[in-house]
């Protein structure tokens, strides 16, 4: 695989109680091998705001573009309508299909006994509590790393989870699926679901719910196969 046959641009896109910098260790692997990254901010505060929020980045990128997201942003890049979008990857991501919920795919396997029980504050927002980054979000992470994940982490809004996806891009393009086996916040079996469904290509990791930072490589390696794969059709 030569990565110069990548031609996009990798837009990465961040889950709930994170933001760009989650993708640090991947933005860093892929720039070593010249491959133009771009880090897309959101707010969570509801799908819909989301998807516009990634819209104005994409607006401001030339060329084929390569959406990547992790969990909850599965549903921020399965909603967009750029043209220019050639390819998908998610990674131990949700994607819901038209008029369900980003609820629905997250509820619809039992959660996992360490999965930390959340709630909405009185302003709608579900914040992360410190001791379930490393027991859950990113047990194989340092403790250093789980501390500033705590340390920077964004509160997602209630609203994110319960607003129905229009008609999913994973219908139209190529897709890719970044399976992680030991996730403790998306139940495995309910990421196998969403990866058939939508007919991606699956790579199954014995990882936790936070590959971008505990196995970026494995994470980067995806991705370029992916930009490969595109640019073949491109």
């Amino acid at each position: 695989m030569n990565s110069n046959d990548a031609k996009a641009t990798v837009v990465m896109v961040h889950g709930a109680w994170a933001d760009g910098s989650s993708w640090q260790n991947v933005i860093r692997l892929l720039q070593k091998e010249n491959v133009a990254v771009i880090a897309a901010p959101i707010p969570l505060t509801s799908l819909s705001d989301d998807v516009k929020a990634l819209d104005r980045v994409l607006e401001r990128i030339e060329g084929p573009i390569i959406l990547a997201a992790h969990a909850y942003a599965g549903a921020v890049i399965g909603s967009t309508r750029n043209d220019r979008v050639s390819g998908l990857v998610f990674v131990a991501a949700l994607a819901p299909d038209e008029n369900e919920t980003v609820a629905d795919v997250f509820y619809r396997e039992a959660a996992h006994p360490q999965a930390p029980q959340l709630a909405p504050d009185p302003h709608g927002f579900i914040w992360m509590p410190n001791a379930a980054f490393p027991s859950a979000f990113a047990q194989h992470a340092s403790a250093e790393d789980n501390a500033v994940l705590f340390a920077v982490q964004r509160p997602i809004n209630v609203a994110c989870i319960q607003e129905k996806a229009p008609s999913p891009l994973w219908r139209d393009l190529p897709s890719w699926y970044l399976l992680a086996a030991q996730d403790r916040m998306i139940n495995p079996k309910a990421q196998e679901f969403m990866a058939t469904r939508m007919k991606a290509g699956i790579m199954r990791l014995d990882v936790d719910h936070a590959p971008i930072l505990t196995a970026p490589e494995k994470v980067a390696g995806l991705l370029l196969d992916a930009l490969a794969a595109v640019s073949r059709r491109l």
